[in-house]
């Protein structure tokens, strides 16, 4: 058996498989509208844009090693952006998504600058400080509500469209759309030369720099375009929600608390981590939320316990148990069969 007998791949039988299975799952989902009720159509949307939110944050914290806890300032600003671009500029709320977006990154520049002179926990404490700038900023804006908020008009909701039924499938198929878009984004990005420099800055970050890698910079880049696209974000969850306030806006329980909760449940580093991340959360809420304050203690404990027992989570206890991986990024090498007639 010599070296020419073995082959390099990217792909496998089991990441063939889950193609098929996630194109089949889709097809559904957008079709969603014709068999789903109301009710399960805005759990499915949510469900689509924390699934977006978790992709963003661990591609930041489990690729980058940029962890925050500020990423709920990101959320509120797309989401007051979405109002006033709507409400004073006139524009249509999709053009006024796209324009969040880019207006997240632009505001993303000077957060970066200053924030990447920290250094862990005083990093991640200085994320969360930016967020209540952001919040405290917003709620002094008095055309924007001030710290009680504002609903959106009806007049911009009807622009959307003239029907109900078509705005919240529009709405639906907005949110399906994002999930779909940072996933897939995520993955080609991971695969991509710069995704590779960021592999091997998560690896070991002085060995990476060694070896000529723009460590700031790769950083830099990921976190502009994280923001932007949670700016993104931020502006679908309140044009579902069709009313914001500072304190809704930049929750770090909401958007941030229960992102990291996904991740490190699902395994944090993978693509699929907060795919199945997502899944028991959403789980776990519909299950215990009546419970009230009771159901928060839950989570907390299943985060303590999966942290002790799996630190690599449910996703990284299965890959290193199966050897499975939906989304290859690396190559890898495959043994020729034996002959059994030799």
């Amino acid at each position: 058996m010599s070296l020419q007998d073995y082959t390099v791949s990217r792909s496998s039988n089991a990441a063939r498989i889950a193609a098929v299975v996630a194109a089949l799952v889709l097809i559904a989902l957008i079709a969603a509208p014709w068999w789903a009720g109301r009710a399960e159509m805005r759990l499915m949307g949510e469900l689509f844009l924390y699934l977006a939110l978790a992709s963003l944050w661990n591609l930041m914290a489990g690729y980058a090693g940029l962890v925050s806890v500020g990423q709920q300032a990101y959320v509120g600003f797309g989401g007051y952006m979405l109002f006033a671009l709507t409400m004073f500029a006139g524009l249509h709320p999709i053009a006024a998504i796209a324009a969040a977006g880019l207006l997240g990154a632009l505001a993303s520049i000077p957060v970066a600058v200053l924030i990447f002179r920290l250094r862990g926990a005083y990093f991640a404490i200085g994320t969360w400080v930016i967020a209540e700038v952001f919040r405290l900023g917003f709620a002094q804006v008095s055309a924007l509500g001030g710290g009680s908020g504002s609903s959106l008009p009806v007049a911009v909701v009807k622009s959307l469209a003239s029907k109900r039924a078509m705005r919240e499938a529009l709405s639906y198929w907005l949110a399906l759309g994002a999930a779909v878009v940072v996933v897939t984004a995520v993955y080609l990005f991971l695969r991509s030369r710069k995704g590779l420099a960021l592999t091997a800055i998560r690896d070991n970050e002085l060995a990476a720099g060694s070896l000529g890698i723009d460590i700031w910079r790769t950083k830099f880049t990921v976190y502009v375009v994280t923001s932007a696209l949670t700016a993104m974000i931020g502006a679908l969850i309140f044009l579902q929600k069709l009313r914001i306030s500072p304190d809704a806006a930049f929750s770090v329980n909401d958007w941030t608390a229960f992102v990291i909760f996904i991740v490190v449940i699902g395994g944090i580093g993978t693509i699929e981590g907060p795919i199945i991340g997502t899944l028991v959360f959403f789980a776990l809420r519909e299950t215990l939320a009546d419970l009230g304050t009771t159901y928060l203690i839950v989570l907390g404990v299943v985060a303590i316990v999966m942290m002790l027992k799996a630190p690599k989570g449910i996703w990284g206890v299965i890959r290193s148990r199966y050897d499975l991986q939906l989304f290859p990024l690396g190559y890898r090498v495959i043994a020729p069969k034996p002959d059994n007639g030799a």
